[in-house]
This record gives C-alpha cells, sequence and structure tokens, in this order.
C-alpha cells in the first residue's frame, strides 16, 4: 500500500534531514529528534509483531489469541503517544543563537518530523481498527464501519490525545506506569491547579479531533477502496 511506503520513506526522510544539517552545516548532531523517531515507530512494530501472533492463533487456540492481543494492546496504547508526541515538536528549539542553519531548513525538517508522526500514527490506528474488526467480526472490510470499531477508534484517539498532554506537560514517559505510586503523586500535584485540568481537557479534544480528520483524510481511502474490492467479490 502507498500510505505504508509514503510513512516509511517520510520517516527515512525526516532522519537524512535530521543527519544532513549536523553533516551539510557542521553544526551538533540533535540526538533527541532521532530517539523520537524511533519510538514513534515502536509501537507499530509492537502491533505488527503482538497482532499477527494473535490473529494466526485465532483458529487453533482462540483463548491464547486473546489473551495475547489484550497485552498486545495494552502496551501499544502505553506506547502509542510517542508516535502522535511529534506533532508536539512543531517548534523551533533545537536552535540556538547565530545558529549557522538556513531558518528555511529547519522549517521543513520540523514540519516533516512532525508529520511522520502524523501518519505513524494513522497507521497504528488503522492497524488496530483492522485487527479488532478480524478478532471480534470475522471479517477484514465491511466490518470497518461497525459502531464498535468506530467507537473504539474514537476512544483510542481521546486517550492518545490525553496521552500526549501528559507528556508535554507533566512530562511523564510511557515506563513511568513502572511506579504506580510516582506517578499517582505527580499526576495529583499537576492537576492540584484547576487551570491545568481545563487545559488538559481543550488539549486532549482538539488534539483528538485533528487525529480523527487525518484518520478520515489518510485511512478513509483504504476503506473505501477495501470495501469496494468486497462489493465487487460478491457480484
Amino acid at each position: 500500500m502507498f500510505v505504508f511506503l509514503g510513512a516509511a520513506l517520510l520517516n527515512v526522510y525526516a532522519i537524512g534531514l535530521i543527519l544532513c544539517r549536523a553533516l551539510v552545516y557542521r553544526t551538533k548532531l540533535y540526538r533527541p529528534m532521532l530517539w523520537n523517531i524511533w519510538l514513534s515507530i515502536v509501537p507499530l512494530l509492537v502491533l505488527l509483531v503482538g497482532g499477527a501472533t494473535g490473529i494466526l492463533l485465532l483458529i487453533p487456540a482462540r483463548p491464547l489469541a486473546i489473551a495475547v492481543l489484550i497485552v498486545t494492546g495494552i502496551i501499544w496504547l502505553l506506547l502509542l503517544p510517542n508516535a502522535s508526541y511529534l506533532i508536539t515538536e512543531l517548534n523551533h528549539s533545537h536552535r540556538r543563537e547565530n545558529d549557522p542553519v538556513p531558518f528555511w531548513y529547519d522549517i521543513i525538517l520540523v514540519i516533516t518530523l512532525a508529520m511522520s508522526g502524523v501518519l505513524n500514527t494513522v497507521l497504528n490506528v488503522f492497524l488496530a481498527h483492522a485487527i479488532l474488526s478480524i478478532t471480534i467480526y470475522g471479517d477484514f472490510a465491511r466490518s470497518f464501519l461497525r459502531p464498535g470499531g468506530l467507537i473504539t477508534v474514537a476512544v483510542i484517539l481521546i486517550l492518545l490525545g490525553l496521552g500526549m498532554y501528559l507528556g508535554r506537560y507533566p512530562r511523564f514517559n510511557s515506563w513511568d506506569v513502572r511506579h504506580p505510586g510516582q506517578f499517582v503523586r505527580k499526576l495529583r500535584t499537576h492537576f492540584s491547579d484547576r487551570g491545568n485540568i481545563a487545559a488538559c481537557v481543550g488539549f486532549t479534544l482538539t488534539y483528538a479531533v485533528f487525529l480523527a480528520l487525518m484518520y478520515i483524510v489518510t485511512a478513509g481511502p483504504l476503506i473505501e477502496g477495501m470495501l469496494m474490492l468486497d462489493r465487487m467479490r460478491g457480484l
């Protein structure tokens, strides 16, 4: 599929721009950008491996398959904000005073970085939508538009917006769940300020709507194409 190829090439292009920035303009390599790209790809790898394993086990060992998919889903949800987090990197915080890198170069760099995060996120949600359709409904095409799948996608996008907020402002990481006591204390301290509650709700909903629109624009044609093929086979 061209969407998957395009997403892969966009990630490669973003990495190339980051490396060329250091090589061509002889500046220090900004490693956090490279690390963030890798973190945005990890959820997709987890979903591909865990999802494929679960689907293969559906017929010979359905209970085990469901267990694998549940564990994969939990890990995936914890990692998923790392993909969309790249959207919040749409800034020039890496630039320094008297930076030798032209501003036009950094503009395309941060836009490419942010869009790679958008596409990585869309592909993650699309694959989760597909796995859900196959697992619950046993149908790959027509089940995409069933209410259960669409509601699940909406919930995922809202949780994703919340995860982005927690990563950007209280500065949580996915692995902070290993220390639940510290996690809860930090969360309580942050939301003791009522203004942060309103900011969290606004941020979460705004980014969830944005990602939903990007999902419709990007994954919508894929789903429509699969439905058309399904109808043609039924003729």
